[in-house]
């Protein structure tokens, strides 16, 4: 349940954010620019476009970062666990008498749910930073301060609107506490 929740989180994100680019000749503003992200994270492949405050032409921007490697590591192990929590769940139910033969299945399932421990809490620390990556590249004071044309006091640039995270957060979250479970029980 958990590993579903935690990857479903963070591999089905998307998310949007919106500024406001005022400049001194009103004619050249763009009071609603939408910029929109989502899993893996390769923000460095988004783009939008900023009024330049200086004629018709935009200047094309890029966000910063790519956070896929963190990402992409978190939901695969997610979806391993997963799969490796439904075939040991099969085995309980349907061969729960050749598990206990012999003790080696015991054993067996001890270390690849050791292991699985292990990753779990490797791709947890390594998401949770890329997912603070992510919040700072998103944050549209940030990216405020990638546009050229807020540089100058006579244009006005400003956030509308603040990419919602709580999902991915929740995603962190969850798995850190049940890495916690985990190895308490151990």
């Amino acid at each position: 349940f958990f590993a579903i929740f935690a990857f479903s989180t963070c591999g089905g994100y998307s998310g949007v954010f919106r500024l406001s680019v005022e400049c001194k000749n009103r004619t050249e503003s763009d009071l609603n620019i939408e910029v929109e992200f989502e899993y893996p994270f390769r923000l460095h492949q988004v783009w939008f476009d900023a009024p330049s405050c200086k004629g018709p032409e935009p200047e094309r921007l890029f966000l910063v970062g790519d956070n896929s490697s963190s990402a992409e590591f978190f939901v695969t192990i997610g979806v391993f666990s997963f799969l490796y929590t439904m075939a040991a769940m099969s085995v309980y139910i349907f061969l729960l008498e050749k598990y206990h033969e012999g003790n080696k299945g015991a054993q067996a399932d001890f270390v690849v749910t050791a292991i699985f421990t292990f990753m779990w809490l490797v791709s947890s620390a390594a998401w949770a930073k890329g997912l603070s990556d992510v919040k700072r590249a998103t944050d549209p004071d940030e990216v405020i301060n990638l546009i050229t044309a807020c540089d100058h006091e006579d244009n006005r640039c400003k956030e509308i609107h603040e990419p919602v995270v709580s999902g991915l957060n929740t995603s962190v979250v969850g798995t850190v506490t049940i890495n916690n479970v985990i190895m308490h029980i151990f």
